[in-house]
C-alpha cells in the first residue's frame, strides 16, 4: 500500500484508509468479533489509517476500535470528530462546537479508544453559533496539550477552510467525495490543495451502490443510514442502478471490480486526496483496497467520464434532516 500525506505537516498514511462507521451499526448490525476481523486484515492490507466518530453508535465505533488496539497497539493512526449533539443519524440533532463540550467530547473519546492521543480531530459538524475561528483556536490549545496532532473539519465549505486556516494549518477536511458525488471539484479539492491539507474523502463507493451486488432497499433496518437517503428511495433507486450498468460493464473488461475502479478514480484525481471506504466486512475491504494497486491510463479516465458524467446521480445527496449541518457552497 503507497502512502500519502496527512497534511503538509502531518504523518504519511496508507493512500486508502478505514472509515469506522459500519462499526457502529450505520449500515445494519455489527459484532466486535466481526470489526476487529476487519482490523486485522486492514492491517495486513497496509491499511494504517482509521476514521471515526464520537456518535457512530454512541460511541461504540471508538469503543470496538479500542478494544482493538489495546491488543495490538501502534499499528493504526487514528482520527475521530466531535460537535455533534444528538448522534449520527438521529432524527434531531444540534451542534455544539464550545470550548466545554469540544473538550468533554474529545476527552470521552480517549478514553473510548484507550489512548492519550490522536493524529487527527475533527469538528464533525459546524456549529454557526462559533466563528470558526475561535473554534479554530480552542483546537489549538488541545494540539498544544499534545492531546490531538492536527485539526480538521468535516463537510464545511472552501471558505471556511480559508478562515480557519488564516488561524492555524487544517490538517484535513473531510467531506463526500466519489463519482456520484462531485461537490468537491467546485473549490473544495482546489482550496485543500492551495492551503496543504488533505482531503478525506467519505463514501467513495456511493454507500455500497458501486458494488456489483448492489445493496437492496427492502432489507434497509430502521438505523440504516440509506433507508430516508433519496438515491435510494424510487424511482431515483431504480434510476442509479441503470445508470451505473455501463461502469460494472466496464469494471468487468478492466478484470477489476466497480468499487475498486471507483477508489482507482479517486486516487487518480490528485495525491492530497485520501479515500477512506467504511465497511466492516473483510470481503468488501479488500475489494475496496485493491483499487489502489490499479493503475488506469487516460483512456480509462476518458471513458469513465463518459459513463458517469458529473450529476449523474439521480436523487439529492442527503434528505433535509440529514442536509442538516453539512455547508452549502455551490
Amino acid at each position: 500500500m503507497h502512502k500519502r500525506q496527512l497534511g503538509k505537516n502531518g504523518p504519511m498514511v496508507s493512500a486508502v484508509g478505514l472509515g469506522c462507521w459500519s462499526f457502529g451499526g450505520a449500515y445494519g448490525p455489527a459484532t466486535e468479533a466481526e470489526s476487529h476481523a476487519t482490523l486485522d486484515r486492514a492491517h495486513e492490507l497496509g491499511i494504517d489509517f482509521l476514521d471515526t466518530s464520537n456518535v457512530y453508535g454512541n460511541g461504540v465505533s471508538e469503543q470496538v476500535i479500542g478494544s482493538y488496539i489495546k491488543d495490538h497497539p501502534n499499528r493504526f493512526k487514528i482520527a475521530t470528530k466531535g460537535g455533534i449533539l444528538g448522534g449520527a443519524g438521529a432524527a434531531k440533532r444540534g451542534f455544539d462546537n464550545s470550548p466545554n463540550h469540544l473538550r468533554e467530547a474529545l476527552e470521552k473519546s480517549l478514553k473510548n479508544l484507550g489512548v492519550e492521543h490522536v493524529e487527527l480531530y475533527y469538528i464533525h459538524r459546524r456549529d454557526q453559533e462559533y466563528p470558526i475561528e475561535e473554534v479554530v483556536e480552542t483546537l489549538v490549545k488541545f494540539k498544544q496539550e499534545g492531546k490531538i496532532g492536527g485539526i480538521g473539519f468535516s463537510e464545511i465549505s472552501p471558505a471556511s477552510l480559508r478562515r480557519a486556516n488564516e488561524v492555524h494549518h487544517v490538517m484535513a477536511v473531510q467531506s463526500e467525495y466519489s463519482l456520484w458525488s462531485r461537490m468537491p471539484e467546485l473549490g473544495m479539492v482546489q482550496a485543500c490543495k492551495e492551503l496543504g491539507a488533505a482531503l478525506v474523502a467519505f463514501s467513495p463507493v456511493g454507500r455500497g451502490m458501486f458494488a456489483f451486488e448492489a445493496p437492496d432497499p427492502a432489507t434497509f433496518g430502521d438505523t440504516d443510514f440509506r433507508k430516508n437517503n433519496p438515491r435510494f428511495q424510487e424511482p431515483n433507486f431504480s434510476a442509479n442502478l441503470k445508470a451505473l450498468e455501463g461502469f460494472k460493464t466496464f469494471a468487468l473488461e478492466k478484470n477489476t471490480t466497480p468499487a475498486a475502479l471507483a477508489i482507482a478514480w479517486l486516487l487518480k484525481q490528485d495525491d492530497h486526496i485520501i479515500p477512506i471506504p467504511g465497511t466492516r466486512t473483510v470481503a468488501h475491504l479488500e475489494d475496496d483496497a485493491s483499487g489502489e494497486s490499479l493503475d488506469l491510463t487516460s483512456d480509462d479516465l476518458a471513458k469513465i467520464a463518459r459513463l458517469l458524467p458529473p450529476g449523474f446521480a439521480h436523487g439529492n445527496r442527503y434528505s433535509a434532516t440529514q442536509q442538516n449541518g453539512p455547508e452549502h457552497y455551490c
